[in-house]
This record gives structure tokens, sequence and C-alpha cells, in this order.
């Protein structure tokens, strides 16, 4: 698909948030591949982009990563079109944000999931590095991001319908960008102006937030479709010998190395290393999302 038909062709990386650390609604996947851990924006059409299969494989990657193995290979089951895409880490029971990071160019679904499921574990600079202890502990969203439609003025979306990207200059002059994804206001309780200022904040503004401010916001509106899948459900894929990337799992506690085979670590005795650290920062260099 063309990239005009997704999003901006600019290529930039944010660092986001889809939901400040708090649970998502959708999680689980059946082996049939229904979209029981699926959710999107209210009033989209079933689709038929997003896939549990994404998450599985974003597992594959960062185990693959984070164990200096071999990467995986993309399974043939997912799409290889372009789209913008996010991939958010989260940890543990209350599922604090361990890490969010995306773009707004439209990528191969391919390279895109396997670049930004190390990236955004591994280079959010408001976390450390996702370790192998918390692996065990892990929540995987993706995003699909689609219908970018530039609204009238900063008031023109809808909470829980609509993604927002903005484009202001700061008190320096200097243009920022800034996002949040569909989910974020209503987790987290903000009107649309609370929203916008808390936007305008994680994008770097440090003065005075006024109605001319807003006023002068370019904000360009979109809407998602998102699975989520914890490891859990990603080792109990394994297990069933239907992984995403066809790699065998084991229940012991040590590699072997003279097979494919891939030993996940128990989920017992582990502690919680990672911390909500905000909901967003602004464009950063190295086109992070």
């Amino acid at each position: 698909m063309a990239a005009a038909s997704h999003g901006a062709s600019k290529k930039t990386k944010l660092i986001g948030d889809d939901g400040g650390g708090l649970g998502g609604p959708g999680t689980g996947a059946s082996d049939s591949g229904d979209d029981s851990g699926m959710t999107g924006t209210p009033g989209l059409h079933h689709s038929v982009v997003v896939r549990n299969e994404m998450c599985f494989f974003c597992f594959d990657v960062l185990f693959c990563h984070i164990n200096n193995c071999d990467p995986p290979k993309c399974p043939p089951t997912i799409s290889n079109d372009s789209y913008p895409l996010f991939v958010t880490w989260k940890i543990g029971r209350e599922r604090h944000l361990r890490g969010c990071i995306g773009t707004f160019s439209a990528t191969n679904l391919h390279g895109g999931l396997a670049e930004y499921a190390v990236t955004s574990a591994t280079r959010d600079s408001r976390f450390s590095p996702i370790t192998k202890a918390e692996f065990p502990r892990l929540h995987c969203s993706v995003s699909i991001l689609i219908k970018f439609e530039e609204a009238k003025n900063y008031l023109d979306w809808q909470i829980g319908r609509h993604g927002i990207r903005i484009e202001f200059q700061n008190e320096r002059g200097h243009k920022r960008i800034a996002t949040y994804l569909p989910e974020v206001a209503s987790e987290q309780g903000w009107d649309q102006v609370q929203t916008i200022d808390s936007l305008l904040k994680k994008g770097g503004y440090r003065g005075l937030i006024t109605a001319e401010l807003r006023q002068s916001i370019k904000l360009t509106r979109y809407q998602s479709e998102k699975v989520t899948v914890s490891y859990a459900e990603y080792v109990a894929r394994g297990r069933n010998g239907v992984s995403s990337n066809h790699v065998g799992y084991s229940s012991t506690s040590s590699p072997l190395p003279a097979s494919r085979t891939v030993v996940l670590p128990a989920t017992s005795g582990l502690h919680h290393h990672g911390r909500h650290r905000g909901l967003f920062s602004g464009i950063r260099h190295h086109q992070r999302s």
C-alpha cells in the first residue's frame, strides 16, 4: 500500500505511550486466530491487518536480542504492507509502561515490527533497557495507525476515538512534534484541553500555555488498531508448537545449544525494575517515536 494512504511520508520515530502504564482492555489470543486480544477505535471495521502473531513475533525478536541469538524471521501470516506503527512494552500485573516507540512513516510491517520491538525495549530514553529478568513479566502491544486526517483546530478530535499528533513551536521558536495514542486521554480521565496541555508539556514546552498557543497548534488526528499479548500467552503459544517463528520452547531453566530450542525463564522470584516515568517525550534524534 502506498505510504500516503496511511500517514506522513517523512520518517520520524517518536517516543510514545499508550496509556500511562494502565492496563489495556484487550489481552489474549486463541490459536484459531480470532481477535480476542484485539482492540481498536470504535466504529472501525473488523481488522485484517493487526494480528496476535505480531506480538508473538515481537516477543521472539526481543528474546533473541537480549540472549544474543539469531534474529527470527517474520512469519508469512503477517502482512508486509506499509503502515505507521507503535510497539509498547508494559510490565507486571499493573502493567507499568516499560517502553513505547514507533513511527508515523508508512513502514513495511516485517521490518518495522522487528525494529521497534527492540528499539522500544532498549532505546526509550525514559527507561533503562529491558533485562532478561524482566522478560517473563512483559506484555507487548502493537498499534497500527490508520485514517490520518488534518484537524480544523486543536479541539477537532474525539476522546477515545482519535489519537492526536501536534506540531507547535516552543518558547524558543523551535518546531516540536508530540503524540498520544487514542486510548491515553480516556484512560487518564482527561478532557480535550487537559490532553492538549499535557501533550505540549511532554513535547517540551516549558512556558505558560495560553489560548493563543493552543490555537496555533497544527493537529493531525488518527485512529488505531491494537493487539496485546502477555508473556504467559506467548509461552503457551510456543509450547503448543505454533510459535510465530516456529521456534520450540522448553520448560527447563537453561538453553539447549545443540538445537533451535529457546528456553524461557520461569516467572517466579522476579522483581519489578520498570517504573512509569511519564506519558510522552517529544521528538528525538535518531528518529525515535
